[in-house]
């Protein structure tokens, strides 16, 4: 094994003895170390079920799967009424969530997730579905009610009534003619749909990405403007 030198026999042999005082070296002191960042709650909402896979009222999920996909996180585990994910994006941490209470309880999953792990809500991201907007187009809020949504409902009593709290809505769009508006959200997407929204997974991606690492107004910038809602189209 290769001896390192006793550079301290070869100090004492050139240099005068040093005093017992000089010789107390006082250690440095500690940095102070900052507390663990909280980490980003991202909820998609949907229904539980094969049945509903698919569907309108599922594109939460469907845009929580293609973040997980894209990011390399497992959404692996059950917990808190949720399908749940742990990773990073960038050096980001966050949790995927895919409340499995059925739409309109979704409050109880994703609040006491929130509850649990003491997460700010300006670091709650919900993503929804919404009738009120054209079919496969994004829009980033920093705040809001819930419009009528009810899964959006219940994560607002969830939070006491409080409101602060992101969101980033995919247009379905209203239904033709007379058709049922609950029959509408629980209708699978078909093929050119599909393809369509995986354009729109793609802008919302890059959405959260920008969000979590450079800021909600860069995030919204890109999300809502002209340029973005044309590369939608």
């Amino acid at each position: 094994m290769t001896q390192f030198p006793n550079f301290s026999t070869k100090i004492s042999n050139s240099c005068p003895a040093n005093t017992a005082e000089d010789s107390q070296v006082s250690p440095p002191e500690p940095r102070p170390q900052s507390p663990p960042r909280k980490p980003w709650l991202i909820v998609g909402l949907g229904n539980p079920g094969k049945k509903f896979n698919g569907t309108r009222h599922n594109v939460g999920f469907m845009m929580v799967d293609a973040i997980a996909e894209a990011e390399g996180i497992s959404i692996n585990t059950v917990n808190f009424k949720a399908q749940i994910g742990k990773g990073f994006i960038g050096n980001v941490p966050v949790m995927l969530a895919k409340p499995q209470t059925f739409m309109n309880s979704s409050g109880e999953s994703v609040g006491a997730i929130v509850s649990y792990y003491k997460i700010p809500l300006k670091q709650v991201l919900v993503i929804f579905d919404d009738l009120d907007l054209p079919f496969a187009k994004l829009r980033l809020l920093p705040k809001g009610g819930h419009g009528g949504h009810n899964g959006m409902r219940s994560i607002i009593d969830s939070f006491k009534g409080s409101r602060d709290f992101p969101r980033l809505r995919i247009g379905i769009g209203r239904p033709q003619g007379r058709m049922d508006t609950i029959n509408f959200v629980l209708r699978a997407f078909n093929k050119q749909e599909r393809e369509e929204l995986e354009f729109t997974f793609h802008n919302g991606m890059e959405a959260v990405r920008i969000l979590l690492l450079e800021g909600f107004d860069k995030s919204a910038t890109y999300v809502n403007s002209t340029k973005a809602m044309e590369q939608l189209g």
